[in-house]
């Protein structure tokens, strides 16, 4: 009896020990697997953002190839091919034909608002320059400031004092006061206002050296000036005769305040073929 107890109580611990083996064996392979994800979502977070955005933008990683791979040979890509990335060839081919019609159609813009009419002027005390871009505004004209290379000083201005350089300038037919910068395609220009104040009954020799500077030929030239009280005289006669081939207009005196309307007016009567 005693004999038969003890085999039951040796099979019932054997039992109890396989048993407990095999639990251990189950946690061991759950940890094992549980690390081995582990691992893997490592290793799979490294690469994760250049993977997702791969995929994300393509759908493939063999359509991010072939872009950069066809835009290797420059060393860059284009913000349009990045753009374009992961779309299918005709829909590439669509959005370049959409680029291109989009800058012809702003070229074509351009052309459009180019304009042939210049106003220059000379401006010593800033009441000429105020006229010109009354006129500018009108007529929808580029507008240039005729700047002396060295500026003019109030007393340089003063009319009053024999030496002063703006009478010794007046004095002397041939004197040709430098300018700083130039016209930028003045060939483009068909219509030239020129403004200038009145100085001892002329234009300011500055205003010599710009007509000099130019081939106005076949252009139409329109003088203005300003000036406390004197007309514009033969002032505009005498520049005329400074350039070959062009067509000059009859010019007017305007008052430094003049008024839109009074330019406009003037600007009308010319008979000029202003889009």
């Amino acid at each position: 009896m005693k004999k038969i107890i003890k085999r039951k109580t040796e099979n019932i611990t054997a039992e109890t020990t396989k048993r407990t083996i095999e639990k251990a064996i189950k946690r061991t392979v759950i940890n094992l697997f549980f690390l081995f994800l582990v691992f893997c979502f490592a290793a799979c977070g490294g690469n994760g953002g250049s993977a997702d955005t791969s995929l994300g933008e393509n759908g493939s990683e063999n359509s991010v190839s072939g872009s950069l791979a066809e835009n290797e040979s420059d060393g860059s890509v284009s913000s349009n091919d990045e753009a374009n990335v992961g779309l299918s060839s005709e829909e590439n081919d669509e959005n370049r034909d959409s680029e291109k019609e989009g800058l012809e159609n702003d070229e074509e813009a351009e052309t459009e608002n180019e304009t042939n009419i210049l106003v220059a002027y000379f401006s010593a005390t800033n009441t000429t320059e105020g006229v010109a871009k009354t006129i500018a505004e009108i007529v929808g004209g580029d507008i240039y400031e005729i700047v002396p290379e060295d500026p003019y000083t109030d007393a340089d201005l003063d009319y009053g004092d024999d030496s002063s350089r703006s009478t010794l300038e007046m004095n002397d037919s041939s004197s040709r006061p430098a300018i700083s910068g130039s016209v930028e395609n003045m060939e483009k220009y068909d219509i030239i206002f020129i403004g200038y104040p009145i100085w001892w009954g002329e234009a300011p020799r500055i205003v010599n050296t710009f007509m000099e500077s130019y081939d106005f030929s076949g252009k139409t030239i329109v003088p203005f000036c300003t000036s406390g009280g004197s007309g514009i005289g033969s002032s505009a006669e005498n520049l005329s005769a400074l350039t070959d081939g062009a067509t000059w207009l009859s010019g007017r005196r305007l008052s430094g305040n003049a008024s839109s309307d009074t330019v406009a007016e003037w600007i009308d009567g010319l008979g000029l073929n202003i889009g």
